[in-house]
């Protein structure tokens, strides 16, 4: 009944907000004209990504993966067919971005109704967690601007074309996320445990091994986006490089973060901490902005995106220590069991 309810609420949100892309697209500037797209599908947006929990909180990685991979390969195999005959305009596109999240919100639907996990909906019990949800959809909006506040400065203060270039340089450093993102994932009903001790041992391991995994990640990354991104999107974008190579060590402490946060929402039961932490990043990223790109240009607000989230690590590793009762040394410096989840890494990877 709870889900059946989270369901009602999702679409009848997505529907408020296809209105607003849908005035957006109407009176807002000539650039947003084509946002009536996207609204269409908002009625389905916020569902895949709230059914997610689901199985996160069970542990499954498969149907969560299913739900994740599904939309954009939907969208790449419509670009792809029309690509064969035309040149895919931008209408085209972000219509096949709309049919893949609804065919997948659709298909999620379906598997929970057979699976006896719809009822009723009981939206007293929702409200009843409503505190609990308002906090954790405060924290990932503020969250969603500190990661693109940066983007809304360049576009006032250089242009859309500027915009274009730095928007490749974030979604390329954003990648690094796959990796620190899959090993919180992977583990999040363990940091949920209500065994203090085993949360915060299992948050420390985590937060290391993404540490350690994106450290040689992100110059390999580097140096793909070298190779692909001129020769794919066009010499202009070569401009994206130099910033990207700001961007990659805030970005990588950050995927480190993930795991903390996991922690005060899932064991503390307190969203708050990553509220609080998300705010005063966003001010801090977005102050930096306002100050550097005037003399920097776009490497100034790539700075102060890196230094922001290298700053929001480090706050919340202290809060975690001083509540998890750790030294924040030992939080931070690898020790003898980072050696040996590497050592284990090594061993698995050698199996046939």
């Amino acid at each position: 009944a709870l889900v059946a309810a989270i369901v009602g609420a999702c679409a009848a949100r997505g529907g408020v907000g296809g209105l607003a892309l849908w005035g957006i697209s109407v009176w807002g500037p000539p650039a947003y004209a084509w946002l009536w797209i996207l609204a269409l599908g908002a009625p389905w947006l916020l569902l895949v990504g709230n059914l997610q929990g689901l199985w996160l909180g069970e542990g499954r990685m498969a149907p969560m993966a299913r739900l994740t991979v599904a939309p954009p390969l939907i969208a790449l195999v419509l670009v792809g067919l029309s690509a064969v005959w035309v040149s895919p305009p931008l209408p085209l596109v972000l219509g096949a971005w709309v049919v893949g999240k609804v065919l997948v919100g659709i298909a999620a639907l379906v598997v929970l109704a057979r699976g006896g996990r719809l009822a009723v909906p009981d939206f007293g019990a929702l409200r009843r967690e409503g505190r609990f949800i308002a906090t954790i959809g405060l924290t990932n909006l503020i969250g969603l601007l500190n990661y693109r506040v940066g983007l809304f400065v360049v576009e006032r203060a250089l242009g859309l074309a500027a915009t274009g270039i730095y928007s490749i340089a974030i979604v390329v450093a954003e990648l690094l996320w796959f990796v620190s993102g899959s090993l919180t994932q992977a583990v999040y009903g363990r940091i949920g445990t209500p065994d203090r001790t085993q949360a915060a041992a299992t948050t420390v391991r985590v937060l290391q091994l993404s540490v350690a995994a994106l450290l040689p990640a992100a110059p390999l990354l580097w140096l793909a986006a070298w190779l692909v991104v001129p020769s794919v999107l066009g010499p202009a974008y070569a401009d994206s490089l130099p910033l990207l190579a700001v961007l990659l060590p805030g970005v990588m402490l950050f995927g480190g973060g993930a795991a903390l946060s996991a922690y005060f929402t899932n064991h503390v039961g307190a969203p708050r901490v990553p509220a609080q932490v998300a705010a005063a990043t966003l001010l801090l990223n977005g102050s930096l902005s306002i100050v550097l790109v005037p003399m920097l240009g776009m490497t100034g607000v790539a700075l102060a995106a890196s230094v922001s989230y290298a700053a929001s690590v480090l706050w919340m590793a202290h809060r975690f220590a001083r509540h998890a009762g750790l030294p924040l040394r030992q939080v931070l410096l690898p020790g003898p069991q980072l050696l040996a989840d590497l050592r284990l890494l090594r061993m698995m990877a050698r199996r046939p």
